[in-house]
């Protein structure tokens, strides 16, 4: 396999330290969070980040790509488990690690591309079929459907406790911090086995997550915002 580039490698490394940075600045900042935050914390240059995306609403757009990717991969790895329950629980953990649903703050600020577009409709394919597979073998309670699985980990993604220690740069706590949300993990994933008692009201559409990222242009006159 051919080696890639300098450059080429050095920006797939910038990428994920901005996803990665963009993910707990927005956890704290929502959709005003700053680029210069989010490039502070990755250690990137503000300089160069403005060299590769024109903007503001680009720089987002690809994150939200690359986001969407790990949901992706997640999604196929569940697959690739014999054991139907395994696989989903697999995608749950994975999902809530990499804090699937931390970009969410941005949801109808930036317009929906292309590449996003296709890109969510294969992640909503794949978690679907981890779902129905795992209905079939009845190892999922039947009233559970793709779209609670998404909002639950929306929830688990977000750690308040982990994000204050961080903030605090308690070190020696943060290990006991994730350990602390596994169990809690563990915790909602028994709660999606068959033998427990119906979910209350209506299982949730799924334009309830779509809808959001309804995006509605503002004046594009003037110069990119590079806040």
């Amino acid at each position: 396999m051919a080696r890639k580039a300098p450059r080429h490698a050095e920006a797939e490394r910038n990428d994920h330290a901005l996803l990665e940075a963009a993910k707990k600045v927005l956890a704290v900042d929502g959709a005003h969070a700053s680029v210069a935050t989010i490039a502070a914390r990755a250690g990137v240059g503000i300089a160069s980040l403005y060299r590769r995306y024109r903007s503001k609403d680009e720089l987002f757009q690809h994150l939200c790509a690359l986001s969407l990717d790990q949901w992706i991969s997640a999604a196929e790895r569940g697959l690739q488990h014999d054991d139907p329950w395994e696989g989903l629980a697999h995608y749950i953990g994975a999902c809530v690690e990499f804090s699937g649903g931390s970009l969410g703050p941005l949801a109808g600020t930036i317009a929906v591309t292309d590449e996003m577009a296709a890109k969510f409709t294969r992640s909503e394919e794949l978690m679907r079929d981890l779902v129905d597979r795992a209905h079939a073998a009845g190892v999922l309670r039947s009233d559970a459907t793709a779209m609670d699985i998404s909002l639950l980990i929306e929830q688990l993604g977000k750690s308040p406790l982990i994000e204050q220690l961080d903030r605090q740069g308690r070190a020696d706590l943060i290990e006991a911090a994730h350990n602390a949300r596994k169990r809690t993990i563990a915790i909602a994933l028994d709660g999606l086995r068959p033998r427990h008692p119906q979910l209350p009201g209506t299982a949730p559409s799924p334009a309830l997550l779509a809808e959001r990222w309804e995006h509605t242009p503002t004046d594009r006159t003037r110069s990119p915002e590079r806040s």
